[in-house]
Protein backbone atom coordinates (compact mmCIF):
# COMPACT_ATOMS: atom_id res chain seq x y z
CA UNK A 1 0.00 0.00 0.00
CA UNK A 2 1.30 3.39 -1.15
CA UNK A 3 2.07 6.17 1.70
CA UNK A 4 -0.60 8.00 0.11
CA UNK A 5 -3.01 5.39 0.43
CA UNK A 6 -2.49 4.69 3.96
CA UNK A 7 -3.39 7.99 5.44
CA UNK A 8 -7.25 7.92 3.95
CA UNK A 9 -9.97 6.61 5.68
CA UNK A 10 -12.43 3.72 4.24
CA UNK A 11 -14.80 5.19 1.87
CA UNK A 12 -12.46 8.43 0.96
CA UNK A 13 -13.66 9.98 -2.63
CA UNK A 14 -11.06 12.20 -3.74
CA UNK A 15 -13.09 13.73 -6.19
CA UNK A 16 -16.16 14.91 -3.71
CA UNK A 17 -13.67 16.37 -1.17
CA UNK A 18 -11.93 18.52 -4.77
CA UNK A 19 -15.52 19.39 -4.96
CA UNK A 20 -15.76 20.15 -0.81
CA UNK A 21 -12.55 22.40 -1.00
CA UNK A 22 -13.78 24.64 -3.60
CA UNK A 23 -17.07 25.61 -1.93
CA UNK A 24 -14.94 26.53 0.82
CA UNK A 25 -12.71 28.67 -1.08
CA UNK A 26 -15.26 30.01 -3.26
CA UNK A 27 -16.72 31.70 -0.28
CA UNK A 28 -13.96 31.82 2.25
CA UNK A 29 -11.42 32.87 0.46
CA UNK A 30 -7.78 31.16 0.32
CA UNK A 31 -6.98 32.98 3.70
CA UNK A 32 -10.36 32.75 4.94
CA UNK A 33 -10.33 28.98 4.96
CA UNK A 34 -8.10 27.12 7.44
CA UNK A 35 -6.70 23.40 7.22
CA UNK A 36 -9.21 22.79 10.06
CA UNK A 37 -11.68 23.83 7.93
CA UNK A 38 -11.21 22.30 4.98
CA UNK A 39 -10.75 18.84 7.17
CA UNK A 40 -14.03 19.00 8.99
CA UNK A 41 -16.21 20.31 5.91
CA UNK A 42 -14.31 16.89 4.24
CA UNK A 43 -14.71 14.77 6.93
CA UNK A 44 -11.09 13.65 7.05
CA UNK A 45 -7.88 14.28 8.86
CA UNK A 46 -5.48 16.74 8.09
CA UNK A 47 -3.02 13.46 7.30
CA UNK A 48 -5.59 12.80 4.44
CA UNK A 49 -5.55 15.59 3.35
CA UNK A 50 -2.41 15.97 3.34
CA UNK A 51 -1.87 12.24 1.51
CA UNK A 52 -4.54 13.30 -1.24
CA UNK A 53 -3.56 16.86 -2.35
CA UNK A 54 0.18 17.22 -0.77
CA UNK A 55 -0.78 20.71 0.75
CA UNK A 56 -3.54 23.33 1.22
CA UNK A 57 -1.48 25.56 -1.58
CA UNK A 58 -2.17 22.79 -3.61
CA UNK A 59 -5.29 21.81 -2.99
CA UNK A 60 -6.32 25.58 -3.69
CA UNK A 61 -4.76 25.27 -7.17
CA UNK A 62 -6.69 22.03 -7.72
CA UNK A 63 -10.04 23.44 -6.39
CA UNK A 64 -9.57 26.42 -9.16
CA UNK A 65 -8.52 24.40 -11.88
CA UNK A 66 -11.82 22.51 -10.91
CA UNK A 67 -13.82 25.04 -10.70
CA UNK A 68 -12.64 26.77 -14.43
CA UNK A 69 -13.57 23.40 -15.96
CA UNK A 70 -17.26 22.93 -14.65
CA UNK A 71 -19.04 26.06 -12.54
CA UNK A 72 -16.47 29.21 -14.74
CA UNK A 73 -17.36 27.58 -18.00
CA UNK A 74 -18.44 31.36 -19.44
CA UNK A 75 -17.49 30.01 -23.04
CA UNK A 76 -14.50 32.26 -23.68
CA UNK A 77 -12.65 29.18 -25.25
CA UNK A 78 -15.67 29.74 -27.68
CA UNK A 79 -15.03 32.76 -28.76
CA UNK A 80 -13.21 31.82 -32.30
CA UNK A 81 -16.45 29.74 -33.57
CA UNK A 82 -19.25 32.05 -32.60
CA UNK A 83 -20.66 33.96 -35.78
CA UNK A 84 -18.92 36.75 -34.78
CA UNK A 85 -16.69 38.63 -32.37
CA UNK A 86 -19.12 40.95 -30.97
CA UNK A 87 -21.63 37.87 -30.53
CA UNK A 88 -18.96 36.30 -28.72
CA UNK A 89 -18.35 38.65 -26.46
CA UNK A 90 -21.80 39.42 -25.20
CA UNK A 91 -22.43 35.55 -24.89
CA UNK A 92 -19.23 35.87 -22.64
CA UNK A 93 -20.93 38.09 -20.51
CA UNK A 94 -24.59 37.34 -19.93
CA UNK A 95 -22.93 33.57 -19.44
CA UNK A 96 -21.14 35.48 -16.86
CA UNK A 97 -24.24 37.16 -15.44
CA UNK A 98 -25.81 33.69 -15.22
CA UNK A 99 -22.90 32.14 -13.68
CA UNK A 100 -22.47 34.82 -10.99
CA UNK A 101 -25.81 34.50 -9.68
CA UNK A 102 -26.26 30.40 -9.85
CA UNK A 103 -28.49 29.34 -6.94
CA UNK A 104 -27.50 27.67 -4.46
CA UNK A 105 -23.78 28.81 -5.00
CA UNK A 106 -21.79 30.90 -3.45
CA UNK A 107 -22.10 34.59 -5.41
CA UNK A 108 -19.39 35.85 -7.71
CA UNK A 109 -16.26 34.07 -9.88
CA UNK A 110 -14.10 31.82 -7.72
CA UNK A 111 -10.86 33.18 -9.95
CA UNK A 112 -12.22 36.71 -9.88
CA UNK A 113 -12.08 37.05 -6.04
CA UNK A 114 -9.50 34.95 -5.69
CA UNK A 115 -7.11 37.27 -4.72
CA UNK A 116 -9.27 39.95 -3.05
CA UNK A 117 -9.56 37.64 0.01
CA UNK A 118 -5.95 36.61 0.57
CA UNK A 119 -3.30 38.52 2.63
CA UNK A 120 -1.63 41.10 0.89
CA UNK A 121 1.27 39.53 1.23
CA UNK A 122 -0.13 35.51 0.10
CA UNK A 123 1.01 35.16 -3.36
CA UNK A 124 -0.66 32.00 -3.29
CA UNK A 125 -4.43 32.93 -4.25
CA UNK A 126 -2.80 35.96 -6.29
CA UNK A 127 -0.22 34.15 -8.46
CA UNK A 128 -3.08 31.15 -9.37
CA UNK A 129 -5.38 33.20 -9.99
CA UNK A 130 -3.43 36.26 -12.00
CA UNK A 131 -2.47 33.09 -14.17
CA UNK A 132 -6.03 32.33 -15.13
CA UNK A 133 -7.43 35.69 -15.78
CA UNK A 134 -4.22 36.34 -17.83
CA UNK A 135 -5.60 33.40 -20.05
CA UNK A 136 -9.14 34.66 -20.42
CA UNK A 137 -7.25 38.17 -21.45
CA UNK A 138 -5.50 36.40 -23.91
CA UNK A 139 -8.21 34.83 -25.56
CA UNK A 140 -10.22 37.71 -25.82
CA UNK A 141 -7.27 39.92 -27.53
CA UNK A 142 -6.89 37.10 -30.19
CA UNK A 143 -10.47 37.13 -30.86
CA UNK A 144 -10.54 40.88 -30.89
CA UNK A 145 -7.76 40.92 -33.57
CA UNK A 146 -8.96 38.20 -35.38
CA UNK A 147 -12.10 40.19 -36.04
CA UNK A 148 -9.90 43.26 -36.97
CA UNK A 149 -7.83 41.56 -39.42
CA UNK A 150 -11.55 39.89 -40.82
CA UNK A 151 -12.77 43.79 -40.98
CA UNK A 152 -15.53 43.36 -38.28
CA UNK A 153 -13.65 45.66 -36.17
CA UNK A 154 -12.30 49.23 -37.81
CA UNK A 155 -8.40 49.43 -38.29
CA UNK A 156 -8.86 52.60 -35.95
CA UNK A 157 -10.16 50.06 -33.00
CA UNK A 158 -7.44 49.07 -29.98
CA UNK A 159 -8.48 45.37 -29.51
CA UNK A 160 -5.72 45.78 -26.67
CA UNK A 161 -8.22 48.40 -24.82
CA UNK A 162 -11.11 46.61 -26.06
CA UNK A 163 -9.89 43.39 -24.21
CA UNK A 164 -8.92 45.23 -20.64
CA UNK A 165 -12.31 46.94 -20.96
CA UNK A 166 -14.41 43.50 -21.14
CA UNK A 167 -11.93 41.44 -18.75
CA UNK A 168 -12.36 44.14 -16.50
CA UNK A 169 -16.62 44.33 -16.96
CA UNK A 170 -16.19 40.21 -15.89
CA UNK A 171 -14.18 41.06 -13.14
CA UNK A 172 -16.73 43.95 -11.59
CA UNK A 173 -19.54 41.69 -12.39
CA UNK A 174 -17.81 39.59 -10.43
CA UNK A 175 -17.68 41.93 -7.92
CA UNK A 176 -20.90 43.32 -7.79
CA UNK A 177 -22.62 40.23 -7.30
CA UNK A 178 -20.78 38.88 -4.29
CA UNK A 179 -22.53 42.41 -2.75
CA UNK A 180 -25.43 40.79 -3.84
CA UNK A 181 -26.38 42.12 -7.37
CA UNK A 182 -29.26 40.38 -9.04
CA UNK A 183 -29.25 38.30 -12.30
CA UNK A 184 -31.35 40.70 -14.12
CA UNK A 185 -28.69 44.02 -13.05
CA UNK A 186 -25.62 42.06 -14.26
CA UNK A 187 -27.66 41.04 -17.51
CA UNK A 188 -28.60 44.10 -18.14
CA UNK A 189 -24.52 45.21 -17.54
CA UNK A 190 -23.70 42.93 -19.65
CA UNK A 191 -25.66 44.16 -22.26
CA UNK A 192 -25.11 47.69 -21.95
CA UNK A 193 -20.84 47.05 -22.03
CA UNK A 194 -22.16 46.27 -25.85
CA UNK A 195 -23.01 49.62 -26.62
CA UNK A 196 -19.57 50.62 -27.20
CA UNK A 197 -18.48 48.31 -29.42
CA UNK A 198 -16.72 49.81 -32.56
CA UNK A 199 -18.80 50.05 -35.78
CA UNK A 200 -17.81 47.47 -38.65
CA UNK A 201 -14.58 48.66 -40.84
CA UNK A 202 -15.45 49.26 -44.51
CA UNK A 203 -16.49 46.46 -46.56
CA UNK A 204 -13.27 44.46 -48.30
CA UNK A 205 -12.81 45.30 -51.51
Amino acid sequence: MSTKARGRPRGFDRDRALETAMAMFWRHGYDGTSVADLTRAMGIAAPSLYAAFGSKQELYRESLQLYVRTLGRLGVANLGSAASARDGVHAVLRAAAEAFTRPGFPPGCMVGIGSLRCAEDNRVAEEATTELRSATHAMLLARLRQAQADGELPESADPTAMADLYAAVLEGMSVVATDGATRTRLLATADLAMAGWPSPGPAAR
